[in-house]
């Protein structure tokens, strides 16, 4: 990448007032540039030819005032003018009468200035300009040589003048450059002040996610005014669009939880009646007929266990809680524990409870939870495979964990596990045991986490298993509760029945 290029595209990352107030300066700079070459151009020129032209008008006025005269005896001699050297001295010039051939009269300056020119123009000889001008002579009988004064001056004080008004010029550049660039980044910052509470607005709205915010209307008749009010219509739409989405999701929602729990009753009459006659079958030995009844029972009770899951999920999405109770997570887990645990079969169960934590919640979900995460410990490992449940306190928070020793988490699941109806297949599904997963037993874990004021993670074991851990604000009362909970035999200290 050029310099310049790269120069481009540095300034395209800096802010727009900044940017304003660069181009301001620079195109301020260009100006004064351009006129100050101009203007020093000009007056440098002008002082150098004045300082030419009287070099050259006080050469011929010297010669004016001037004569030369040659005597008798050959001498010649300069009859007229002012006093040489005073006039040299007053002028801090050279002055000399030379002949022809640059030879000087006597008593003339020693400083050699070479040969006069016959055309009277300017020269230099070292540091000097000269001007030469030829003296008239008297007309007498006696032939006198042809005489030239020589006029010569220092240019160093002009120089020096010409010097001091380039640095003047120089410093006006900098200078003006300098304002601009303050008055642009002054210009430019009133001129953007509305559009940074554009941003300031937009930023709130992002971070509140509330669309209702109005934008700030400036107070100029501008592109910003338009700017704004355009942003302001659209939030509104945006606003009314939320709202209508919102409310078509809170009656589906509410239509979902609805439905889930006015579909409990006519299930349950269902799996009461298919269970009568499953047992009035079974005494008959209708071996057909029981076969199908047992087919429909199955059936019945996964459709009851699945709308039981989306009563959970639905009540979690529409914020349907009833008012939370303290709730011994202990007794709990313990249950839930002596539930799964029959049908563990050749799994190891054990279980490390800590007595009496309590915290403050709806007991039905929370036994959901920990029987949900038990269950897919055992669907997942195969047979041999411990599983561990653990109760502790940490702090102000509990930490339920659910640990196996099976073959682990696939790469990068974690994050997608708790979705709904995200399901695996493991040994116990292949088995038939528990019947066929939903794909919510998880997903209903993080809702009852969260709607409790936890978490829910996933993650290895230590054993190289995995690892479903869930924490839970502890109850107010829960540091100074002293007495035991019910935990089973087997449970606390990790036999099995």
């Amino acid at each position: 990448m050029s310099p310049l290029r790269g120069t481009l595209a540095s300034l395209r990352r800096r802010p727009v007032r900044v940017r304003l107030a660069i181009f301001s300066a620079a195109l301020t700079a260009v100006i004064l540039i351009g006129f100050a070459l101009v203007v020093g151009r000009l007056v440098s020129d002008r002082l150098q030819g004045d300082f030419n032209d009287e070099v050259a008008s006080t050469a011929k006025a010297l010669a004016l005032n001037l004569q030369a005269e040659t005597n008798a005896t050959g001498v010649t001699t300069i009859r007229g003018g002012p006093n040489l050297d005073e006039f040299a001295g007053a002028s801090d010039a050279v002055i000399r009468i030379v002949d022809v051939n640059g030879d000087p009269l006597p008593g003339s300056n020693p400083i050699d200035l070479g040969e006069p020119s016959a055309s009277g123009g300017l020269r230099e000889v070292g540091d000097l300009v000269v001007s030469d001008s030829q003296i008239p002579t008297f007309i007498t009988t006696f032939a006198t040589p042809a005489l030239y004064v020589q006029y010569a001056r220092d240019p160093s004080s002009t120089d020096k003048t010409i010097a001091r008004l380039w640095l003047f010029l120089g410093c006006g550049v900098v200078v003006g450059t300098i304002l601009a660039g303050v008055a642009g980044m002054s210009v430019a910052r009133r001129a953007m002040r509305p559009i940074a509470s554009l941003t300031g607005t937009a930023r709130t709205i992002a971070r509140t996610r509330d669309p209702s915010l109005r934008i700030p209307e400036p107070e100029n008749e501008d592109e910003v005014a338009e700017l704004a009010r355009t942003l302001d219509e659209m939030l509104r739409e945006l606003d009314a669009a939320r709202t209508e989405a919102e409310t078509t999701v809170r009656r589906q929602r509410e239509f979902v939880a609805d439905a889930s729990h006015e579909l409990r009753t006519p299930l349950t009459s269902i799996l009461a009646n298919l269970e009568l006659l499953e047992e009035g079958l079974d005494e008959a030995g209708d071996e057909d007929e029981l076969a199908a009844t047992r087919s429909a029972l199955r059936s019945s009770k996964r459709m009851s266990r699945l709308v039981g899951d989306l009563l959970i999920l639905a009540r979690a999405d529409a914020g349907r809680r009833g008012e939370p109770v303290e709730c011994d997570l202990s007794r709990i887990a313990s249950e839930a524990f002596e539930e799964v645990e029959p049908v563990a079969e050749e799994h190891e169960m054990r279980a490390d409870l800590d007595p009496g934590v309590t915290v403050m919640g709806d007991p039905d979900e929370l036994h959901r939870m920990v029987l949900n995460l038990l269950e897919n410990a055992i669907r997942h490992t195969p047979d041999g495979t411990s599983v561990e449940l653990g109760l502790h306190r940490n702090g102000e928070r509990m930490l339920l964990e659910v640990a196996d020793d099976g073959p682990g988490l696939p790469a990068g699941a974690e994050s997608k596990l708790f979705g709904r109806f995200v399901r695996g297949t493991g040994p116990a599904d292949s088995q038939g045991r528990n019947g066929d997963g939903t794909g919510l037993g998880l997903a209903i874990v993080k809702a009852v986490a969260i709607a409790h004021g936890g978490e829910a993670s996933a993650g290895p074991s230590e054993a190289g298993g995995a690892r479903f851990a869930v924490t839970l604000p502890l109850a107010p009362e829960a540091a100074d509760l002293t007495d035991t909970a019910a935990v089973p035999d087997g449970a606390k200290d990790g036999t099995e029945d």
